[in-house]
């Protein structure tokens, strides 16, 4: 029988994360380190943290998601924008985001109106509308709530990127499946972060085990002020944004 994606995906957080198989005999040589434990994906609960007062707009982690998972020309799984609110229209604020911030978001022109950058991914959320509307259970939560898409099952029928309140879906041009960020479990899985926190300079995302005691994220959540987008659709978002301003769509 042929292995399908999610089989793939579901057992890359049961495998063993092996060293080296042999070590050099030669008293010289450097003993590979041992393997850590099991990935078990059930002691975990992923999400991540954005603090829109670090974020400087240059793009690292939209060209280091790029690399990672190859994301076609012109698409994006995580891209920037940049807010100008003039203080006389807080309700219709200037959004602009080049190339996804790719290149780097340059400055506004001088004026009399605060900016600031927001960084967007899929929000991983816990009642995601993309899971519920995906016919064929293509688009599915991992059990480490993650929300990922196996291409075998897709149809590209789009109901998905329909439903997203984020618009973080899009149709692969070559592989005619829907894609999107993934949270880089390829990565998660073996005890990495994902390559646009690996990348930030500033450190301004964190990806965030909320069942963890340990984590940094419970400290985040409850010494800040936290906000998710567009709350008001429910969808348990777990991507959480310190001093996000009401302005951000």
């Amino acid at each position: 029988m042929a292995t399908s994606r999610r089989d793939v995906l579901m057992e890359a957080g049961k495998l063993l994360i092996l060293g080296s198989a042999a070590v050099s005999s030669s008293p010289s040589a450097v003993p590979s380190p041992p393997p850590l434990p099991a990935y078990d994906p059930h002691a975990h609960r992923w999400g991540m943290t954005i603090d829109i007062e670090k974020c400087i707009g240059c793009g690292n982690c939209v060209r280091a998601c790029e690399r990672e998972n190859d994301v076609p020309e012109g698409f994006f799984r995580t891209w920037v924008e940049r807010y100008e609110i003039d203080g006389a229209d807080q309700e219709h604020p200037r959004v602009t985001s080049t190339d996804g911030g790719k290149n780097g978001v340059p400055a506004a022109p001088p004026r009399q109106a605060k900016e600031f950058f927001v960084p967007k991914l899929c929000n991983h959320c816990l009642d995601s509308p993309c899971v519920q509307v995906c016919p064929v259970g293509a688009t599915f939560d991992s059990p480490d709530g993650v929300v990922l898409v196996d291409e075998s099952y897709c149809l590209g029928c789009r109901y998905c990127i329909q439903a997203c309140p984020y618009g973080c879906r899009y149709i692969n041009p070559a592989k005619e499946t829907v894609d999107k960020c993934s949270l880089c479990y390829h990565r998660i899985t073996q005890g990495l972060t994902t390559a646009c926190c690996e990348a930030c300079p500033t450190q301004a995302r964190q990806l965030a085990d909320l069942k963890n005691p340990k984590d940094p994220v419970h400290e985040f959540l409850r010494k800040n002020k936290v906000q998710v987008l567009k709350p008001h659709m429910a969808t348990r978002s777990k991507v959480f944004y310190r001093e996000l301003d009401g302005a951000v769509r």
